[in-house]
């Protein structure tokens, strides 16, 4: 009698639970989430030449610059030059950090991407806007190539194939490589990549998410997953990449002269810094003979090369004249020509 009991309510949960099962087994679809492919970074209005601003951001104690960097789409080494006298690996809880996330744009067509070597970011322009990514490049045994390329082909879960040199150098060092690595947490390329028209060039995802922001790579281009996997859904094929080194950039915006200058490394040379200085009295001539009514500030000057943050600073003004205010240099008197002579280039 208890079996028959027993048997008849197995029957009524049966029952009860049928239309779920012929639910299910008729292959219902399952609810799956959009991918956000949405850009990770904020798009920037241009004005001028200059485009941004600076933000801040307050450290958790277990906080380290790479992890900040990653979450943030910002690189290590721009943190690190931006917040000088803060430990990176220990900045500790409650600090107040500054993202630099204001920039001159660099001298290039404003159009599609633009590589600055000098600063470890790439520009993309969408009309009078833009969006500013930390990339990893090559070293200066292994190059990223100065060019003016464009976009082939997006991949996804792309496989890698190492060159003939890469596998050799590996190889030297005891640790060979297969001629492919197929996708997953072992490929050096990511999640996605951008192949390029400049042979043997990508910009690509990775697995080694420190190295983005810095001169690590045998050439390609090291982005973020989370920043690649959503950005080669914004760049169709034909996007004009340009691939430019300019640490010094200058620029004008809404009357006021702009300077941002990049130190290479982490550590600061006072060869490298002798070698920015002459760099930037070269742009500083250069620009004022392309805009002769600007006047620029030396001890500012000085300043952004002394520091070389990568940080835009104000040096100087664009002044317009009236032709009935214009004097002759031999009506000048002593003291204006003393003083222009003491704060201006």
């Amino acid at each position: 009698m208890g079996f028959i009991k027993y048997s008849a309510l197995l029957l009524a949960g049966a029952l009860a639970l049928q239309p779920v099962w012929a639910a299910t087994e008729a292959g219902a679809p399952e609810k799956t989430e959009t991918p956000d492919r949405s850009p990770r970074v904020p798009t920037f209005k241009i004005n001028g030449d200059l485009a941004g601003q600076l933000d801040a951001f307050t450290t958790r104690y277990e906080d380290t610059f790479a992890e900040v960097g990653n979450q943030l789409a910002l690189g290590y080494l721009e943190l690190v030059k931006a917040n000088p006298g803060v430990d990176p690996w220990l900045p500790g809880e409650g600090t107040i950090i500054t993202l630099p996330r204001q920039y001159v744009i660099p001298e290039a067509r404003r159009e599609g991407i633009v590589i600055n070597l000098a600063e470890y970011r790439l520009y993309y322009f969408t009309g009078d806007s833009v969006e500013v990514y930390p990339v990893g490049v090559g070293t200066t045994d292994n190059p990223s190539p100065l060019t003016d390329a464009e976009v082939t082909m997006p991949l996804e879960s792309p496989a890698w194939y190492p060159p003939a040199s890469i596998r050799a150098e590996r190889e030297a060092s005891g640790d060979p490589l297969p001629r492919m690595i197929p996708p997953g947490p072992g490929n050096p390329l990511g999640s996605h990549a951008l192949m390029l028209s400049e042979k043997g060039y990508l910009i690509h995802g990775t697995n080694k998410q420190f190295g983005v922001g810095m001169p690590v790579s045998h050439g390609c281009f090291r982005m973020y997953n989370e920043d690649i996997s959503r950005f080669v859904y914004q760049v169709g094929k034909g996007t004009s990449v340009q691939i430019v080194n300019d640490p010094v950039k200058l620029g004008v915006s809404g009357g006021e002269v702009w300077l941002e200058v990049h130190r290479p490394h982490e550590e600061y040379s006072q060869q490298e810094r002798e070698r920015l200085w002459q760099e930037v009295l070269q742009e500083v001539e250069a620009f004022r003979q392309k805009h002769p009514g600007v006047e620029v500030q030396r001890r500012a000057i000085e300043l952004a090369v002394d520091q070389a943050d990568g940080i835009p600073a104000m040096v100087g003004e664009q002044v317009t004249h009236v032709a009935s205010e214009k004097a002759t240099k031999d009506d000048q008197s002593p003291q204006s020509e003393e003083q222009e002579q003491t704060l201006y280039f």
